[in-house]
């Protein structure tokens, strides 16, 4: 179970305890090749076909077939790959359009781009758009489908959590007699909503173990029994020769116990109250910012996913108030986390770009209990109150620029200017009037409850401020002391200690990593120095040392 608050399953869960001890037991009782004629190839044969049949009873696979992968992408590349094998290179009179919804997943349209350039198929990509609530719009398709090769639509949004009507999609697909193949993504839908794909016009459809308790390395595929498949993975002919490669028995084993809670139906939240939970998420953060906007309709949302805007508030000014909190959340697709962009998927809604720019997504999963529920509304709250008493409402405005990375000593060696955790208990002990520096933003400050290191109160002080308000450092800072500066992720710290360097401040050092890489009560810490003294005192430091932070 997470320590924090974990409001960011749909990017990944934790791994189900139930999972853990069957991947382990894989590993010590069940190592056997399952490609193996002995008998411990025949057990770990035995477990294989186990959760294949497992899987196919929860997906209604019936006389589909059924493939184990490493992940969605795995599946989404071997997938598209068939359909455009047997679409072949374009051709007078033949449906040549490889059609996606504009909200997909960004694996699915570069995946269509990746083959249709390396088989040299010169199709044309279309992305069907979709309405301001996220549904496709369905004219449009009706219109593309005499021309469609290939349709990739997903079950629900990553981001939004907006539920594909399927059945309208498969119906116009009828109707009209097509003959276009037809992918679903269906991560998102694994253990959220109900499935049969033997009953649907589906031809494939990937899945992703991470996001619902299971380790991250294991997936499926589902490919309807007469579709076209050609092996993504060649080789020893594994998985009935549709994915060669030996299977990741350990991920398998952890997949089936996942599977097998989802069919006992006693160990994960019912739709009900999932529904619940969201519903009083949703009151918390109506009552925590008045003024917000929620981004989908939440009567066609997964009752996991909330997608909402607060006008005057950056998704990163959000983000990080909450992380400070303990709240885990995030800004949309983990994917595209690391990419400062708007969200395509709110842009191909149409919304206004104030609400591309600011989104914040907060998804629960289905072993969420009444007690984090609780605990993370108190927290919405608070950080409402925070954020409404130091700067909110306001016109929607960039925060504070970021301090520029100076060309100097420091800047050119960073690593000069860094503090692993490891080393910040020797450095305090050598340097005892050291100043202990948190530059995060005020609310992410007071959101924490403030950054207490054994004897060492931090004081706030804003990397914004080094910049806009020099004055207040030289006030609450000793020129003549070391200063340690930490932040949550070491960024904002490595550019405050560069800056303060160039400016003559030798003795500044900042925490490598920051709060997110603290270790937390009981976790060893590597000893810093090999020689025994130094490690005695590393060690005796963590013990004795309480980090008494939640952000």
């Amino acid at each position: 179970m997470p320590h924090t608050l974990y409001l960011d399953s749909n990017a990944t869960t934790y791994v189900l305890p139930a999972a853990i001890d069957a991947a382990t037991r894989a590993m010590r009782e069940q190592f056997g090749n399952p490609s193996s004629s002995h008998s411990d190839g025949m057990v770990a044969k035995a477990l294989l076909e186990h959760t294949r049949a497992r899987a196919a009873q929860v997906l209604g696979v019936g006389d589909g077939h059924l493939a184990f992968t490493s992940g969605a992408t795995e599946g989404i590349q071997t997938a598209v790959l068939s359909a455009l094998r047997a679409v072949g290179p374009r051709r007078p009179g033949q449906g040549q359009w490889l059609v996606y919804g504009a909200t997909e997943h960004k694996a699915v349209p570069q995946a269509l781009e990746h083959w249709n350039q390396v088989l040299g198929l010169g199709l044309e990509l279309r992305a069907l758009p979709v309405h301001a609530d996220g549904q496709h719009d369905l004219q449009t398709l009706a219109d593309w489908l005499p021309h469609t090769a290939l349709l990739c639509t997903m079950a629900a949004n990553n981001e939004t959590g907006v539920v594909s009507d399927l059945a309208a999609i498969e119906r116009l697909l009828v109707q009209a007699g097509s003959k276009a193949l037809w992918l679903v993504d269906c991560v998102q839908a694994l253990g959220k909503m109900a499935l049969d794909l033997q009953h649907s016009r589906i031809d494939y459809a990937p899945f992703s173990g991470h996001k619902l308790y299971a380790p991250k390395g294991i997936g499926m595929l589902y490919v309807r029994r007469g579709a076209p498949f050609t092996p993504l993975m060649a080789g020893g002919g594994q998985e009935g020769g549709l994915r060669s490669g030996t299977e990741n028995m350990p991920g398998i084993a952890a997949l089936g116990a996942v599977l097998q809670a989802l069919q006992r139906g006693d160990t994960f939240a019912s739709h009900a109250a999932l529904r619940g939970y969201r519903d009083q998420l949703e009151r918390s953060l109506r009552g925590a910012f008045p003024h917000i906007t929620f981004n989908a309709p939440l009567d066609q949302c997964l009752p996991t996913t909330l997608n909402f805007s607060v006008p005057g508030l950056t998704s990163k000014t959000l983000l990080d108030v909450l992380d400070a909190a303990g709240l885990r959340v995030s800004a949309g697709s983990a994917c595209s986390a690391a990419k400062a962009a708007p969200s395509y998927v709110l842009e191909a809604m149409g919304l206004p770009a104030w609400r591309t720019t600011s989104a914040v997504r907060l998804s629960i999963g289905a072993l969420v209990s009444p007690q984090m529920v609780d605990a993370a509304c108190a927290a919405i709250v608070r950080c409402g109150a925070l954020l409404q008493g130091l700067r909110y409402p306001e016109v929607a405005q960039p925060g504070p620029a970021a301090a520029p990375v100076p060309e100097s000593v420091g800047a050119d060696d960073p690593a000069a200017l860094a503090l692993q955790w490891s080393e910040l208990d020797i450095f305090l002990a050598a340097h005892p009037t050291a100043c202990l520096v948190d530059v995060r933003e005020a609310a992410e400050h007071l959101a924490s409850h403030g950054i207490q290191y054994g004897a060492w109160a931090a004081i706030n002080l804003p990397l914004s401020t080094l910049t806009t308000d020099p004055p207040a450092w030289s006030q609450r800072t000793c020129a003549a002391s070391p200063l340690v500066l930490v932040c949550r992720s070491g960024k904002r710290s490595l550019q405050a200690a560069q800056l303060l360097y160039q400016q003559g401040h030798a003795q500044v050092r900042h925490v490598h990593g920051g709060l997110a890489l603290r270790p937390r009560l009981g976790q060893a810490v590597e000893p810093a120095d090999s020689s025994a003294a130094l490690a005695a005192i590393t060690q005796s430091a963590v013990e004795k040392t309480t980090l008494c932070t939640s952000a």
